[in-house]
């Protein structure tokens, strides 16, 4: 159980820290382009859920 709280403070950390320099040297002015990412969302929310039931069945 440490080890797991180990991970999630470093990924929250990491996240505070590459977020704001992200989005401070994005590319100003260009749309971004959403639209080839909503393609992605239902077949990545089905493997998920594949997923979940693999690991509550087996594991």
């Amino acid at each position: 159980m440490e080890t797991l709280l180990i991970i999630l403070v470093i990924l929250f950390v990491a996240l505070i820290v590459i977020l704001p320099l992200v989005e401070k040297y994005a590319p100003k002015g260009e749309t971004r382009g959403y639209g080839n990412l909503t393609r992605f969302i239902f077949p990545l929310v089905a493997l998920l859920i594949v997923a979940q039931m693999i690991r509550y069945y087996f594991f």
